[in-house]
C-alpha cells in the first residue's frame, strides 16, 4: 500500500480536470462575467470621468477696492486666468456671504492703497487673500495660485524693484497635469483586487455551500491539485481583466502606454500571485460565500481602495498606517502600474515591488497549504 506522503504534489492531468471543472463553472455564472469583465469597464469610466482631482475654474472673488490703473490690470490677471472664475466686486461685504455659503472658494482684496504699497516697499503685503479652508486643498490652491498671478502681474511690469523673470516649468510624465492618467492605472489595480480576492474568496465558499466540496476531497487529487486547479481559470481571466482595462486606458482615455505590454502582463501576473492567495486563505476560512466576500472586501478592496497610494498619498499618512501599507500587495502594484503607463519599464523601480509582491504570495500560499487538508473537519 504506497504512503500517503508520497503521492506527488501535483499531478497535471488532475490540475487540468479541476481547471476545466472551474473553467465551466465560470462560464456558467454570470456574476463571475460581471465582475470579470463589465464591472472593469464601469469602474475605469468613473476614475476617468467622474472622479478628477484636476483644480480648474475655482470660483472667487476679487475685491477691487483702488480705482487706480495698476490695480485694475491686477484684477484683470485673475480674471483672465483659466483656473479661477472671479466674481467682480467693489467691496469685501458683497462677496462675504457668497464665502460662507459655500458659492466662493477665495477672495482676493486689491486695497485701496495698492499702488502705494507698490510703491513704497517690496516687503508690504500688496493684496490679501482669504479662503474657505473647509476644503484644505483647494485653500492651499486658490492661495498658492493667488499669489502665482501676482507674481507674474509683477514680472511683467519690468520694473527695476521686480525685475522681469523668466519661468518655465516642466512637469515629467504627465505634461498635461492630468489627473486620470494616474488615477486609471491606480483604478486597474483596484479592479484586479476585487477580481483577484472576491472571486478567488468565493471559489471554495461556494463549494462547502453546495455541498459539492465532499465529493472534491473523495478524489485522488491533493491538496496541490485541488488549489492549482482552481486557480488556473482566474489567472487567465485576471489577465484578460488587465488587457482588456488597459487597451480602455490606452485607447479610450488616452493614457499612454511608455512601458511595454509584456512588462504589463508581467506586473499582473506578478500581482494576481498575492491576490488570489489572500482570496483563496478567505476562501478556506469562510465556508460561506456571504461571509467570504464581505472579508474580501474588507481585507482586499479597502485596503487597496485607500492604503495603496492610489488616492492619497502615502507619505502623508501617519507613521502606524505607512507600516500596514507594506503588507498590501496593492501598494506595490499602484506604483508600478503608474510606473509603467507614465515613465516606461523602470525596472529598477519594477523588480523591488515584483519581489515584494512574490513574498507577499509565497506567505499567503503557504497559510492556504497549511489551512486546507483532505478532510471534512472545520
Amino acid at each position: 500500500m504506497s504512503d500517503p506522503a508520497r503521492v506527488p504534489s501535483l499531478n497535471l492531468r488532475r490540475v487540468l480536470a479541476l481547471a476545466c471543472k472551474e473553467s465551466l463553472q465560470v462560464v456558467r455564472d454570470p456574476s463571475v462575467i460581471l465582475i470579470a469583465f463589465v464591472l472593469p469597464v464601469v469602474m475605469l469610466f468613473l476614475f476617468a470621468y467622474a472622479v478628477s482631482l484636476d483644480i480648474k475654474s475655482v470660483p472667487i472673488g476679487v475685491v477691487l477696492e483702488s480705482d487706480g490703473a495698476e490695480a485694475q490690470s491686477l484684477a484683470a490677471g485673475f480674471a483672465a486666468t483659466r483656473y479661477f472664475v472671479a466674481k467682480p466686486a467693489r467691496d469685501r461685504r458683497e462677496v462675504t456671504e457668497d464665502l460662507v455659503g459655500g458659492r466662493l472658494r477665495g477672495l482676493v482684496v486689491i486695497p485701496q492703497d495698492f499702488e502705494r504699497r507698490l510703491a513704497s516697499s517690496w516687503r508690504r503685503p500688496l493684496i490679501q487673500v482669504v479662503t474657505d479652508a473647509t476644503q484644505p486643498n483647494t485653500a492651499n490652491f486658490v492661495a498658492g495660485y493667488a499669489q502665482g498671478v501676482l507674481t507674474g502681474w509683477l514680472a511683467a511690469r519690468r520694473t527695476p524693484m521686480y525685475p522681469a523673470l523668466s519661468l518655465e516649468p516642466r512637469f515629467w510624465f504627465n505634461p498635461e497635469i492630468e489627473s486620470h492618467r494616474f488615477l486609471v492605472p491606480g483604478a486597474i489595480a483596484v479592479v484586479m483586487t476585487i477580481i483577484g480576492t472576491l472571486l478567488t474568496a468565493l471559489v471554495v465558499a461556494r463549494e462547502w455551500e453546495r455541498g459539492t466540496m465532499e465529493a472534491i476531497l473523495s478524489t485522488p487529487a491533493t491538496v496541490g491539485d485541488i488549489i492549482a486547479g482552481k486557480l488556473l481559470p482566474y489567472i487567465v481571466l485576471g489577465l484578460a481583466a488587465t488587457f482588456l482595462s488597459a487597451l480602455l486606458a490606452v485607447i479610450v482615455f488616452g493614457v499612454p502606454l511608455r512601458g511595454s505590454w509584456p512588462t504589463l502582463m508581467a506586473l499582473s501576473l506578478a500581482f494576481l500571485f498575492p491576490a488570489l492567495g489572500q482570496g483563496l486563505l478567505i476562501s478556506t476560512i469562510a465556508r460561506n460565500q456571504f461571509i467570504a466576500s464581505q472579508l474580501a472586501m474588507f481585507s482586499g478592496f479597502l485596503p487597496a481602495f485607500l492604503l495603496s497610494g492610489f488616492l492619497f498619498e502615502i507619505d502623508s499618512m501617519p507613521a502606524p498606517v505607512r507600516a500596514i501599507t507594506y503588507i498590501i500587495p496593492a501598494r506595490y502594484f499602484v506604483g508600478s502600474l503608474q510606473t509603467v503607463f507614465l515613465a516606461g519599464d523602470v525596472w529598477p523601480l519594477l523588480l523591488p515591488n515584483i519581489a515584494a509582491m512574490l513574498i507577499i504570495g509565497t506567505l499567503l500560499f503557504g497559510l492556504v497549504r497549511l489551512k486546507t487538508r483532505k478532510s471534512l473537519d472545520v
